[in-house]
Formats: structure tokens, C-alpha cells, sequence
């Protein structure tokens, strides 16, 4: 009687310290799940309006893609030429027929010139281009301007191929049409 009281008692024991090795051992096999769930993974870095395809004419992806979201300027300049003239026409028909989306106009310059001067060229630039696209309507409370200087290159090396491509005032499209 006594031996069977011990043994009662010896695997009562175990059973309470076996208990939480058992819950571990569950939880563990039901995180093993087949690797198909994984098919599908999210981009937690896309913009909600960034999820629009480009083939959707109020997209931003479409925005960048077809109406062009840059225009280039000339060594030292912050003036408009004919050709980006062109391009904030075009972005200005399309702000002005999508206007749930707010603007930020990023100044660009490239390396050339003290890290001053670029930033205030930048934003010579970027006030450029919010100037020309409120005298074709869009409203001055969608726009937003910031200069990068000679800090955000699209290109690093030191000749003119790639100080062309840096000298640049962008047009980032925010939110989406709701």
C-alpha cells in the first residue's frame, strides 16, 4: 500500500513537470505550418497609394511612370526650360484632375559647389517648379517644397552624365485618392 501511495505520488510529480514540456512541445509543432502561407508575402514598405498599378491613370505609379515625376535643369540654374515647361504642364493636368493627392517637390543638385550653396540652389529649384505648377491651378495647399542639396543622388560619379542627372527637382506623390 505504502509502495503504491509512493508511486501515485512519483507520477503525479512528473505529470506537473511534464505538463509545461508537454504545452511547449504543442505550441511548437502547431508554429510548423506548411511554408504556403508564405506564397503571398506583404510589402510593409508600399505607400497604400503605391499599390495601384500603373496601368490605373489616378496611380502615383502612373504619375511617375507616364506623366514623368522630374524635370532636369542646367549647371547653376533654377530656371524652367521649354522641355520641363512641358513636363509640369503635364503634371499639372493630372494634380489637377486627381486631387486627393498631396505634392512634395524635392531640390536637387549635383555634387559641384559647397554643401551651402547646393541647398539653397535646391530649394531655388524645387520653389521653381511648386511656382509654375500654381500658375497652371493646381492649389498652393497640396504643395509642399524641401531641398536635398547635393545629398540624394540618383547617380555618384564625377562627370557630366551624372551631374546632369542629379541636377533635378522631383515631384513625390503622397496619399492617395480616398
Amino acid at each position: 500500500m505504502i509502495a503504491t501511495l509512493r508511486a501515485n505520488q512519483k507520477l503525479k510529480k512528473m505529470s506537473k513537470l511534464n505538463a509545461p514540456i508537454l504545452a511547449l512541445v504543442s505550441i511548437g509543432l502547431a508554429a510548423c505550418t506548411s511554408p504556403s502561407q508564405f506564397d503571398n508575402p506583404v510589402d510593409l514598405n508600399a505607400q497604400p497609394s503605391a499599390n495601384a498599378p500603373a496601368s490605373d491613370p489616378t496611380s502615383a505609379a502612373y504619375f511617375t511612370s507616364t506623366v514623368g515625376d522630374r524635370v532636369l535643369f542646367a549647371v547653376d540654374e533654377s530656371t524652367l526650360s521649354t522641355q520641363a515647361r512641358t513636363v509640369l504642364e503635364s503634371q499639372a493636368l493630372w494634380l489637377n484632375q486627381n486631387t486627393g493627392y498631396a505634392i512634395l517637390i524635392e531640390g536637387h543638385a549635383d555634387e559641384q559647389g559647397t554643401r551651402e550653396y547646393n541647398l539653397a540652389l535646391g530649394a531655388r529649384r524645387a520653389s521653381a517648379v511648386q511656382q509654375y505648377l500654381i500658375s497652371q491651378g493646381v492649389a498652393p495647399s497640396r504643395l509642399r517644397t524641401v531641398t536635398f542639396g547635393k545629398e540624394r543622388p540618383i547617380e555618384v560619379c564625377s562627370d557630366e552624365a551624372c551631374y546632369t542627372k542629379n541636377r533635378r527637382a522631383v515631384t513625390v506623390i503622397a496619399g492617395g485618392t480616398s
